[in-house]
């Protein structure tokens, strides 16, 4: 079930709006100022924020500046919402971190196309940044490699080949498909280049980690990363 943060000031604004996310599967929380909105989103981490322009004690764009500026919760997707048409204001908000700017009064069902787009968007974003198979991680925004418990020391090369390897697991990529998609078809790469640092990210996961993967040779075909 995905969760969304609704902060408004106006009660009945805030009320339909909860009404028509719960009707579409959404466990909604709610807030009539700014500052008890920022502490919910930071607690709840939620798939979406709805933030009023003008609301007491802290304003929707200031919510939404400070979520940027919070690590933990800087990629959450963020509407505004506003009484105020004009394309200034609308640039003011998009400009200060929103993902999308709607005018008052909206239609129920736009507000719920437009929260469904930008989730499919979210996790597509996620979907890109992060990399996982059993209890090895990349995490490609901090460009982190971790191994059970474990933050691996992995060169570039070593890096993109198990990001590449983790796109398919199971799958067999072939030397040359290796070279193609690590070293863009570079012409003094050879097999021999492939097997040197296979064998680095091979040493690095046997003296840090003990768990259930490895990457695995396939004789005559090439490299897989396997459940052990």
């Amino acid at each position: 079930m995905n969760v969304a943060v609704i902060a408004d000031d106006e009660v009945n604004q805030l009320e339909l709006i909860s009404h028509h996310l719960a009707k579409n599967g959404f466990k909604t929380l709610t807030a009539t100022n700014g500052e008890d909105a920022f502490e919910l989103i930071l607690d709840n981490k939620p798939d979406i924020v709805i933030l009023d322009w003008m609301m007491p004690k802290s304003s929707g764009i200031s919510v939404c500046r400070k979520i940027r500026s919070t690590p933990e919760i800087k990629d959450l997707p963020i509407i505004i919402l506003s009484a105020r048409g004009e394309d200034i204001d609308a640039s003011h908000g998009l400009s200060s971190g929103a993902d999308d700017y709607i005018i008052k009064p909206f239609s129920p069902i736009e507000l719920i196309a437009r929260i469904n787009s930008l989730i499919r968007r979210s996790n597509l974003k996620s979907k890109l940044s992060f990399q996982e198979f059993y209890d090895i991680f990349i995490d490609h925004n901090k460009r982190i490699v971790r191994a059970g418990n474990v933050i691996l020391k992995v060169g570039k090369i070593e890096y993109n080949i198990l990001s590449l390897l983790m796109t398919r697991p199971e799958h067999v990529f072939s030397r040359d498909q290796i070279i193609e998609k690590v070293w863009n078809n570079e012409s003094y790469i050879d097999d021999r280049t492939v097997d040197v640092h296979v064998s680095r990210l091979r040493k690095t996961l046997k003296s840090n980690y003990n768990g259930i993967c490895k990457i695995s040779t396939i004789h005559g075909f090439g490299y897989s990363i396997r459940k052990d």
